[in-house]
């Protein structure tokens, strides 16, 4: 039976960015006796459920932690097969994504992906462009501190050639200068398989979202843990730093 989403509960107001931290993939692999291949596949249809979940309960901003820049250093075979099933992802995917109004965007250092993932990653943005009924973003080759420093010498770049002063860097330019230039902090990170790090995803932007570490491992990750996440989330008192009630 299809779980009642907060919105059609009538609940608080479904935070507007949620970010997500896919782990668990292989050890769910291992566990089930399996290469690791096959639990990134079952992950794939984790984030198709999951996309389908943002859509339901009004979210409007979903991103997800693909492939991290640190990932490049695992078995050169693992790395095959990861990039073979984002080929898949991108060339099967987008159509159903389009229909359902979502927006598709990559963050991450795109230089080290492929030219043909380059140009599927290309065409979805370009189809997609226009939906506004929820922006998923997937991060590939990515890393926080990279992010920061691209950003750091892009304003650097603008600064030496005149266009900026220093005087006018502040933390909203700065954000600006991000991949995630243009998306809201995120309101909520989910974390799956039980570890509790932010593995240098969104260093910037996640200084004042609140936590959420589920052991559950990403290929088993249902709307009904996502349901349960977002209820976790209306629980906490958000204060930016300031004092409570």
């Amino acid at each position: 039976m299809k779980a009642v989403s907060l919105k059609e509960q009538g609940s608080a107001s479904p935070p507007t960015h949620v970010a997500i931290i896919m782990d668990g993939n292989g050890r769910w692999a291992e566990a089930h006796g399996l290469p690791r291949i096959a639990g990134h596949k079952r992950g794939a249809d984790a984030v198709r459920r999951t996309v389908e979940s943002a859509v339901d309960q009004g979210i409007a901003y979903l991103t997800l932690f693909g492939f991290s820049s640190e990932n490049w250093k695992r078995p050169l075979e693992e790395v095959t097969d990861l990039m073979g099933l984002l080929r898949l992802y991108l060339k099967t995917e987008i159509a159903a994504l389009d229909k359902q109004g979502v927006r598709f965007l990559v963050i991450g250092d795109r230089t080290k992906l492929s030219d043909d993932i380059n140009d599927l990653i290309k065409s979805a943005e370009s189809r997609t462009a226009e939906n506004s009924r929820l922006t998923l973003s997937v991060a590939l080759s990515y890393g926080g501190r990279a992010e920061i420093v691209s950003a750091a010498r892009k304003i650097a770049d603008e600064v030496k050639s005149g266009e900026l002063e220093p005087s006018g860097i502040d933390e909203d330019l700065f954000a600006s200068r991000l991949f995630t230039g243009g998306t809201p902090d995120p309101d909520l990170l989910i974390r799956t398989s039980g570890e509790q790090r932010i593995s240098n995803f969104l260093l910037w932007q996640l200084a004042y979202t609140e936590l959420v570490f589920l052991d559950t491992r990403w290929p088993d990750f249902s709307e009904e843990h996502f349901e349960r996440a977002v209820k976790e989330y209306h629980g906490r008192e958000r204060r930016y730093g300031a004092t409570g009630a």
